[in-house]
């Protein structure tokens, strides 16, 4: 019977490996087939923003009985020839109607459109305006703080882990998450709304704290590897992906969970706009994030280190050591020790020939019979 914990332990302790890193350019492969997707969707579908980032006339209307969408572009049309309105059902009774920005009067006139065509009272609309402005700073804004947030971030990692390429892999995974999230709104159409970017900066937290968690792992297990003999530096890097394998999927499944309840109840149950645009992106970047940290940043950690000349030299030792001792030939010990792998004293010198002895340091060499002769002890002449 399977048992989820024997299964962790057995990663944990080397027992049982799968080669994440060995078959790294499969994944590299579906990574980049998905970010190449995303980059496509987004430059033809493009991305749908919400009002607060391209400005206009928004309407809400509650308490309908019939939420029939075509009477919303009907009466925004009568009153404005032209405009695209674009409507959304809220909940069982509930409608959203967002037009370009309207003058006044134009408001007023949209209002009473909405209530006669729905047959709602004035107090059951509401209007709202956001100007194109306001819109163009918020997205500014963002665009800032992220590329603020990437180069801290990458600052941070670096001095923490000591090495650059930590955080040149670290961030790689990362825009790999942000562009996959940012490629799935464009294909479901969803809005970006100030939830959705709330939600971007959630997962870009959470995609660097399973990154770095496999990384403090890798560091762990290569702390001083080029002392042994034992494992490459890719080998002990596939050991720290395995071990932390359990706690991802744990955390991921934890997390998922909730988000997609969230999801569900936002998309298809309230239909609450800001529900589903903060739960849409927290389900695509843990998702992608778990994704990343395991088959992009640590084998992408690899390649970077695996061409240094201390890692090459290690990893020329380690498998030279390992055919020794696949050829029955004596192995150079570890850790300058003067033992073989069996805890026997290892043999010093070379052209010891079976029919000749070593020199011994007790005493002068005893000379060796020949096949066919016996010593014959010297007798003592009788006097």
């Amino acid at each position: 019977m399977f048992s989820f914990a024997t299964f962790g332990n057995d990663l944990h302790s080397g027992k049982r490996s799968f080669a994440f890193i060995g078959h790294r350019r499969f994944w590299y492969g579906i990574a980049i087939a998905m970010t190449v997707a995303s980059i496509l969707a987004l430059a033809f579908i493009r991305l749908n923003p919400g009002i607060e980032f391209r400005g206009g006339s928004e309407f809400q209307l509650s308490k309908v009985a019939d939420t029939d969408t075509i009477k919303a572009s009907d009466a925004v049309a009568s009153v404005v020839p032209g405009t695209e309105a674009r409507v959304t059902v809220i909940g069982n009774s509930g409608i959203r109607v967002q037009t370009e920005t309207l003058s006044d009067a134009q408001t007023t006139k949209v209002r009473e459109a909405l209530g006669k065509a729905y047959q709602v009272a004035d107090r059951n609309i509401t209007s709202s305006f956001v100007g194109a402005s306001w819109g163009s700073d918020v997205t500014k804004k963002a665009v800032q703080g992220l590329l603020i947030f990437i180069v801290l971030v990458g600052i941070i990692i670096a001095i923490y882990f000591r090495t650059w390429k930590m955080s040149v892999a670290a961030l790689v995974a990362l825009l790999h998450d942000l562009i996959i999230t940012a490629g799935l709104y464009s294909l479901t159409g969803f809005e970006v709304t100030p939830a959705s970017v709330i939600g971007f900066l959630t997962i870009l937290g959470y995609s660097l704290y399973d990154t770095v968690v496999v990384f403090d792992k890798v560091r762990e297990n290569t702390d001083r590897i080029t002392l042994s003999t034992k494992r490459t530096y890719e080998e002990a890097a596939n050991l720290a992906v395995n071990q932390t394998l359990v706690r991802s999927i744990n955390t991921s499944v934890v997390a998922l969970l909730p988000v997609a309840s969230i999801l569900f109840i936002g998309a298809f149950v309230l239909g609450a706009g800001t529900l589903k645009d903060i739960s849409l992106a927290l389900f695509i970047g843990i998702a992608a994030g778990t994704y990343s940290s395991i088959f992009v940043a640590t084998p992408l950690l690899v390649d970077l280190r695996r061409r240094e000349p201390e890692i090459v030299a290690h990893t020329r030792k380690v498998l030279k050591r390992r055919a020794d001792l696949a050829a029955g030939s004596p192995a150079e010990p570890e850790f300058g020790s003067h033992e073989g792998d069996d805890g026997e004293p290892a043999t010093v010198g070379a052209g010891v020939g079976p029919d000749t002895a070593a020199p011994s340091r007790r005493g002068p060499a005893v000379r060796r019979e020949t096949s066919g002769q016996r010593a014959q002890p010297k007798r003592g002449r009788r006097k």
